[in-house]
């Protein structure tokens, strides 16, 4: 198995091995960019993943944050704020961005003459190899993103087959959950976990449910945090959500791997397949 800076470090050597370290001049239609500029933590992933260090002009804000999975390899990268004036000045020959910048944003820079990569939305396993795949067309970086999924479906073809038969709730510090059709739902089969939530899509805890029925896991995103939840009333602080949280097997999970719904989030399905074993 190979982990975020391991995977790194082999696309880079595969890169230069197979490489010139010529850079053709930026504008050319044909050449990498070399001016990559990253608006959101989302798409900062993609671009640490993908290009080389020196194609990167700048990353988000937040690229160095607890939920930035590339944390480590942002450190000494510029940072830009999602603004207009600021992005236009460094003069970046690709952008890529996920909801960095508002939904204008893509339009904008495209006036100017700067092409933009917008990252897609994934609903499950296909379309987050689908959507790397994609990004990594324009960063030239296709390589680099077939030995990323390489190593995402060895990792979940070693995953146990079986079903534990343990239903498992996602929750958030934000008292939201995930049903079924979704790309959490697909983690929780993927490690031998059924849903607890079986309405489709993203809403509320169910608390009224959980007064007289629980799951056998409470799998917790961003759960250094679960216990502070930002908003006073946040169904994830009512005091059903909580004694769910202290009394069922609560596996944590960091807030990094399910933040963007990437490749990464196989870190999570095999956390929840280790923890989530009956006992």
């Amino acid at each position: 198995m190979m982990k975020a800076s391991g995977i790194i470090c082999a696309t880079v050597l595969l890169t230069a091995c197979g490489q010139s370290t010529d850079k053709v001049p930026s504008g050319d239609p044909g050449s990498a960019p070399i001016r990559i500029v990253s608006l959101d933590y989302c798409a900062d992933q993609y671009v640490l993943a993908l290009a080389e260090r020196d194609q990167i002009l700048a990353l988000s804000t937040e690229s160095q944050d607890d939920y930035s999975y590339y944390k480590e390899e942002a450190v000494g990268i510029r940072q830009v704020r999602p603004r207009a004036e600021e992005v236009l000045a460094l003069k970046p020959d690709l952008i890529v961005r996920s909801f960095g910048g508002g939904p204008r944003s893509t339009r904008l820079y495209n006036s100017a003459g700067i092409p933009v990569v917008q990252i897609g939305w994934t609903s499950d396993f296909a379309s987050v190899r689908d959507v790397l795949t994609e990004v990594a067309k324009p960063l030239h970086a296709e390589a680099r993103a077939e030995i990323i999924i390489a190593d995402f479906d060895e990792r979940i073809a070693a995953l146990p087959d079986a079903s534990s038969g343990q239903s498992a709730l996602y929750m958030t510090p934000g008292g939201v959950t995930s049903g079924t059709g979704t790309l959490i739902d697909q983690m929780f089969t993927a490690a031998g976990l059924s849903n607890f939530e079986t309405q489709p899509g993203w809403h509320d805890l169910p608390l009224e449910r959980l007064v007289h029925d629980k799951p056998d896991v409470v799998a917790a995103a961003f759960y250094q945090s679960i216990h502070k939840t930002p908003g006073a009333w946040s169904p994830a602080r009512h005091p059903i959500a909580q004694n769910t949280l202290e009394s069922q097997n609560t596996i944590p999970l960091e807030g990094a791997w399910t933040a963007c719904g990437a490749w990464y989030l196989i870190d999570a399905v095999e956390a929840l397949a280790d923890g989530g074993v009956a006992p």
